[in-house]
């Protein structure tokens, strides 16, 4: 299980001025980064043990911030 916190600066290294360009301009995008952050520190906080959940739910957020770094990823390929 990695314990790294997965933030959107160290899956998108060189997107970093993007990123931080379409938070500024771009509602949408600053929602779904919202929500990456979101689902990314609560995924943090179960696998590094500071909360406990069900295997299932700890599954779906995985999948929940895949989905969510997809949506992103699409941005900043636009």
């Amino acid at each position: 299980m990695s314990h790294v916190p997965h933030e959107l600066a160290d899956e998108f290294p060189d997107a970093a001025e993007k990123i931080h360009d379409l938070k500024l301009n771009n509602a949408h995008f600053a929602k779904i980064a919202d929500a990456y952050h979101e689902v990314n520190r609560e995924i943090h906080r179960i696998e590094a043990e500071i909360e406990t959940t069900s295997d299932a739910y700890a599954e779906e957020l995985k999948k929940k911030r895949l989905a969510l770094k997809d949506e992103i990823a699409g941005f900043l390929t636009a």
